[in-house]
């Protein structure tokens, strides 16, 4: 089949990453994702949740959104407390993926907290936000040990997520918006550089799948995560 883009069907959306965004931030990212586009900074806070003060430990979540008109239909402002159940799910997504990766004993009683806002959204979003969120991090721990508040980067090994899915009965990895909609399967993947996986989100949209068409949507997202991780490392100038 033919991609709205004109993609092969394991290939991932163009991908641009922009490092220290916000003058402000500790770590800050614009990252596009094809048609996907999203600012993320990450801040650090002396503090952490209540359960656990005292415990010598960290924290490390997430909030997300998207902008009114990020979307073809305007999206109401979640404000306050009105947080559709979709943003939280995504926002406590975002924040398990990044913490799989952290020691957060050795962070000491902080907390980064990952801003995540979707700018323009054409499919992907959340696993945008982990990849992308990853790097803001990444910023923002090296920001501590440079200053001389770690001794060590914390980060265990390095995480990404993409999507993949069956449209008309074919495997594709990455989907846009339109694919995403048409899709008979819809998966999203969480994976670490050491292909671990830290989450994975199946739905059978159009009708049940087998577990041979589950097994080649993970060997697709493994690949695209390989891919995307080995951009975060150019990203961040840890190779050429």
């Amino acid at each position: 089949m033919e991609r709205p883009d004109g993609r092969s069907y394991d290939e991932l959306r163009t991908l641009k990453i922009v490092r220290n965004f916000y003058p402000y931030a500790e770590g800050s990212v614009y990252l596009e994702m094809g048609n996907t586009w999203l600012i993320i900074a990450a801040t650090v806070e002396d503090k952490v949740p209540p359960f656990l003060k005292g415990s010598g430990q960290g924290w490390i979540t997430a909030e997300y959104g998207m902008l009114p008109r990020s979307a073809p239909l305007r999206i109401a402002r979640e404000v306050g407390m009105k947080v559709s159940g979709r943003s939280q799910e995504i926002r406590r997504l975002i924040g398990r993926s990044l913490r799989s990766v952290v020691n957060l004993e050795t962070l000491g009683e902080r907390t980064i907290l990952i801003d995540c806002d979707v700018i323009r959204a054409d499919g992907g979003t959340r696993t945008a936000a982990i990849t992308g969120g990853f790097i803001a991090l990444y910023d923002a721990l090296s920001c501590l040990v440079n200053k001389g508040e770690l001794l060590n980067l914390p980060i265990r090994e390095f995480v990404a997520a993409v999507s993949v899915g069956v449209v008309e009965g074919v495997p594709l990895l990455d989907l846009c918006y339109e694919e995403d909609f048409e899709a008979e399967v819809d998966m999203n993947v969480v994976m670490t550089e050491n292909k671990t996986l830290v989450e994975i989100q199946g739905t059978a949209e159009k009708r049940a799948f087998s577990r041979e068409e589950h097994n080649k949507l993970l060997d697709l997202a493994e690949k695209g995560i390989e891919k995307l991780i080995n951009e975060q490392r150019k990203a961040l100038g840890l190779i050429g």
